[in-house]
């Protein structure tokens, strides 16, 4: 049986910090591809789209969050990186389409293993959907088209926030901790990334409303719809 190596596109302007993600996902067994800038780097996703893609925030040409707004289309999984631990830098990345992220510096098994987190949520996507989909009062979630109604109107989510409304709505008005939803949502092993699922909660109140899901402080969230 053929073993197909997964893509990746690291796209990163400090040449050591490229040179040294490329060496460890290489090591992994991934074939890696490096790019320096913005132009780069949406040129290299319309020609191939690799599997995943690692993207710092600041870029010449034009920074990533302009990366990810060009390359929706793509449905590539994007691990960005920001040198500044700020709640607005990451949220916005998560609006324009970013499925995670990570503070400089930062450890590369904790990358590695995010990257295959992200990889394996990415394959279990495109699996068939095994029901169409809820319906809990006035939201409406269309697994097999990954489409998400309230009152009727559609909204767009990011991958990463449909799959976190799905496991909140598969358990509606039950509390489910931020351990369980790193766990299950994201694939990790650890609760280093706890700050992760807040930002994406806070997501999904800026798309769907702040009324929708409650926060239990210290433990977690439930999504607060009618069964």
């Amino acid at each position: 049986m053929e073993i197909v190596e997964r893509r990746v596109l690291v796209v990163e302007d400090e040449r050591a910090i490229a040179d040294a993600v490329a060496v460890r996902l290489r090591a992994e067994g991934f074939l890696v591809q490096v790019v320096g800038d913005g132009p780069s780097a949406v040129a290299a996703v319309r020609r191939a789209p690799p599997d995943l893609m690692i993207l710092d925030v600041m870029l010449p040409g034009f920074d990533g969050l302009e990366v990810c707004r060009r390359i929706q289309d793509q449905r590539v999984p994007v691990l960005m990186l920001t040198a500044r631990d700020d709640e607005t830098d990451q949220l916005v990345g998560l609006a324009v389409g970013a499925d995670d992220y990570m503070v400089k510096p930062f450890s590369m098994r904790v990358l590695t293993a995010r990257v295959h987190a992200l990889l394996r949520r990415a394959d279990k996507a495109a699996a068939p959907a095994p029901a169409p989909g809820v319906r809990l009062g006035d939201l409406e979630i269309n697994q097999a088209e990954r489409r998400v109604l309230r009152d009727g109107v559609e909204v767009h989510l990011t991958p990463t926030e449909f799959d976190l409304l799905t496991h909140l709505a598969g358990r509606p008005r039950t509390v489910v901790p931020r351990e369980r939803l790193l766990a299950e949502v994201w694939g990790w092993a650890d609760t280093s990334g706890t700050r992760t699922v807040d930002s994406h909660i806070k997501g999904l109140r800026r798309k769907l409303g702040a009324d929708l899901i409650r926060t239990v402080h210290g433990v977690g969230y439930a999504l607060e719809v009618d069964r």
